[in-house]
């Protein structure tokens, strides 16, 4: 995943070329949460759109050239599922809950089937309200509907629990272990001569996937007024690579 070293670095690196501005450690760990968030629900309605209507009309590229593909696999790493108890049909949300996938009742496997039942995900109040009165559509525990708004209500009202796939918060993840952790990413340091040294046990990586550092780094460097262009990022990117 993006190191935040990596990123902090390279937009330091990138701002004082040219004077076009100076980065501290304080002001990147204000931003680069928000930054993370801004890409993450970029990604999102990208991968919504071009679902919705490239896809559709078949002018996406096919297999590993898909752009449909590459943000799902992307995505992929914030997939969660939760089992949720509920009260007279009303849910609440994971603390780390950004958008549903799909949802289900909770069921068991029985002679190699599962009893769990697709949920019909609705989310105009409107459509919601025309099927809880019509007679013909009224939702059952074989045909069920969830609206979802604040919270996520389920008809019939019988049911007890659910089981949610749904997109997370992105968080951070350790630099050392590179074990997911609740923490937003940081650049962790000491400073040795007036020099920034980066400390990795208190430092907290982006979740984001290392090919996103580039985005990183100039949604950063927009947030706090620096401009980067892509000829920076390029000339920087090749410097990267030659090192390592």
């Amino acid at each position: 995943m993006a190191s935040v070293s990596a990123v902090y670095y390279g937009l330091k690196n990138l701002a004082n070329k040219d004077q076009k501005g100076f980065i501290t450690p304080l002001v990147f760990n204000e931003f680069a949460n928000i930054a993370q968030i801004n890409i993450f629900n970029r990604m999102l309605d990208e991968e919504m759109l071009i679902s919705k209507y490239r896809k559709a009309r078949n002018i996406d590229a096919g297999r590993d050239k898909s752009r449909v593909k590459q943000i799902q696999e992307d995505l992929s790493s914030f997939t969660k599922t939760e089992t949720l108890s509920g009260s007279q049909g009303l849910y609440k949300k994971p603390d780390d809950f950004s958008r549903i996938i799909s949802a289900k009742t909770f069921g068991q496997f029985m002679l190699g089937q599962s009893t769990s039942t697709t949920i019909d995900l609705i989310f105009d109040e409107e459509k919601a309200e025309y099927i809880l009165q019509s007679d013909l559509s009224r939702p059952t525990e074989s045909n069920p509907v969830a609206i979802i708004s604040s919270d996520i209500e389920v008809f019939p009202t019988s049911i007890k629990k659910i089981q949610v796939k749904y997109y997370k918060t992105p968080a951070g993840l350790d630099p050392i272990t590179g074990i997911r952790v609740a923490s937003t990413p940081r650049f962790g340091y000491s400073t040795v001569n007036g020099v920034e040294q980066f400390i990795p046990s208190q430092s907290v990586d982006f979740e984001l996937p290392n090919h996103y550092i580039p985005k990183i780094i100039m949604e950063i460097g927009k947030m706090v007024g620096v401009s980067i262009n892509e000829a920076d990022l390029f000339q920087y990117g090749t410097a990267e690579e030659v090192k390592q």
